[in-house]
């Protein structure tokens, strides 16, 4: 039986260090691995498949559409929304409105949609998107690149970046207002036994919001304070085995990656306490919505042996959740669904 194409088009490796490339090597090395026997997979190639998967909203991807899928179908991959932009980039209000038109434009032009959040299947229908137009199928990360190392490893991790046998606490993401940095610094200064470290840069440059002060923290921070800038993923394992924490303090997010990736660690999670959680993160993490919580959670993790055992089993049981196997099998009913629409 001819198998069915599927073209992934996708800029998002163009840019170091922002999630959506990691979604991206992920959703396409796991789709390949595992559904090889019955979808046949290209990437970026100027061709006519029977489902073009749109994993970027690039304008020149809008253009060819039609002819690029005249005779299957369309699915664009929805990584972020108006809201999730807004407090990203330092743009003019001319030229955000302009982009927010256009992304909600690319997003209805599409047959399928895929969301990383049942969260935003609501969002996307306040956009004037059809519900059922929209599947959630989560993100996905390899316990094969992402796994913990021994005690005696990562000692020698700390040592080549640097970072003493102080309890660490870590952040992973773009340096942005809306990542929370400024609360992360400042409770950094509030907590001065504790190291924290940031892995990530201005992957924008400067049109990055908040990149003028946010880049005065970076030249001169506090003491326990360190920054390592854009790291290569190859060498995100390593950071993330830095850790005895992963704290998010993100205002605006989807699925983080790095939540995911840090889970294959297991080290225990904390993030704010946003609406976005609950439907995809279920118990495997702790929260809160200020500074002042945030301090007495991570001293609780510093503090008491037990409770911290309690949490990292909370961020393994996170990661067996989203195994290969689940996360597979409903990209597989996803494509085939779209596949038997052909011609319909």
């Amino acid at each position: 039986m001819k198998k069915t194409t599927i073209n992934m088009m996708s800029s998002a490796t163009s840019v170091k260090g922002q999630g959506v490339g990691s979604a991206y090597i992920e959703q396409v090395g796991l789709v390949k691995s595992g559904l090889s026997d019955k979808f046949e997979i290209t990437e970026n190639k100027r061709m006519k498949a029977d489902i073009t998967h749109y994993h970027t909203i690039n304008p020149g991807y809008y253009l060819g559409r039609k002819s690029a899928t005249k005779n299957g179908r369309s699915v664009g991959y929805v990584h972020m929304l108006p809201e999730t932009v807004e407090t990203s980039l330092d743009l003019p209000r001319f030229a955000k409105q302009i982009f927010y038109k256009y992304m909600i434009k690319f997003y209805k032009s599409m047959d399928y949609l895929v969301t990383v959040n049942p969260y935003f299947i609501g969002r996307l229908e306040h956009y004037g998107v059809p519900r059922e137009k929209v599947t959630y199928i989560p993100n996905f990360v390899s316990s094969e690149v992402f796994h913990p190392v021994s005690p005696e490893e990562k000692k020698k991790l700390r040592e080549k970046y640097g970072l003493g046998d102080r309890f660490t606490v870590m952040c992973a993401g773009q340096l942005q207002v809306r990542k929370g940095v400024f609360d992360f610094v400042n409770i950094a200064k509030q907590m001065p036994d504790i190291q924290f470290v940031w892995a990530g840069g201005f992957s924008f440059g400067k049109i990055t919001d908040g990149y003028d002060e946010i880049k005065k923290i970076t030249e001169d921070p506090p003491e326990n304070v360190k920054f390592l800038g854009i790291v290569d993923r190859e060498f995100m394992n390593e950071v993330y085995n830095l850790s005895d924490v992963m704290f998010l303090p993100s205002y605006e997010e989807l699925f983080p990656m790095t939540i995911l990736e840090a889970m294959c660690v297991n080290v225990p999670i904390v993030l704010r306490d946003l609406d976005i959680y609950p439907d995809i993160l279920f118990d495997f993490y702790s929260k809160s919505d200020s500074v002042e919580g945030f301090i007495s959670e991570l001293e609780r993790l510093h503090n008491d042996k037990d409770y911290y055992a309690q949490q990292s089993e909370a961020s393994r049981r996170g990661n067996q959740f989203y195994s290969k196997e689940h996360v597979t099998k409903m990209w597989d009913e996803f494509y085939s669904m779209v596949r038997d629409s052909i011609g319909k």
